[in-house]
């Protein structure tokens, strides 16, 4: 099971309650979490409000925006009992350029048998698996925001300067309105 989120220290006027997900991944790396900036979806930036603000995956709609398939690298992973946590970066399968930094719990017990299978080989971004295996499921961003980039940022998104990052935090939930997934998306510079 999960550690409560009450149980991980927290910085209350830098994290808010719904990072825990990537607090608990910066804590795993000995590093202190960046300070967030939560947003209004109006405050959020074209073309970041475009590829964050919607009720879409993101796989998807990154690849609309880049015109070509995204594809995935783990960084770190996780599996307990249902739960299976990961951190990941989605690249553009065309150039390799990394797009979008994410970290996700995954409720594999929700998840059909073939599209659990897909989650665990780690080939494939969720969003393209629920597509794939046509997975009835409801995107709803819970919150949107900015972070500086820091120096894991940077190394995994391959910013070679300081940068203003947009993100969001959402879930997915299936027909039943069961959480299949809690994902927090920081998307790389835009050029």
């Amino acid at each position: 099971m999960l550690a409560p989120t009450s149980d991980i220290p927290r910085d209350k006027a830098r994290a808010p309650g719904w990072a825990a997900l990537l607090e608990r991944f910066y804590l795993k790396l000995g590093l202190a979490l960046p300070a967030i900036h939560e947003l209004q979806s109006e405050e959020v930036p074209q073309p970041y409000r475009g590829l964050l603000v919607h009720s879409f995956d993101m796989t998807p709609t990154l690849e609309s925006f880049y015109k070509q398939p995204m594809s995935l690298s783990v960084l770190s992973r996780e599996q307990q009992e249902y739960a299976y946590l990961r951190e990941v970066i989605l690249k553009c399968s065309n150039d390799r350029r990394p797009v979008e930094y994410g970290v996700i719990r995954i409720s594999l017990n929700h998840l059909p048998a073939p599209a659990r299978m897909h989650v665990l080989e780690e080939q494939k971004p969720l969003g393209s698996i629920l597509q794939s295996e046509a997975i009835a499921h409801l995107s709803w961003p819970q919150a949107f925001f900015r972070v500086q980039s820091d120096p894991h940022l940077a190394h995994v998104l391959h910013c070679p300067q300081p940068e203003q990052l947009y993100g969001r935090r959402n879930v997915l939930l299936d027909g039943s309105r069961r959480l299949l997934a809690e994902v927090i998306e920081i998307l790389a510079p835009v050029p």
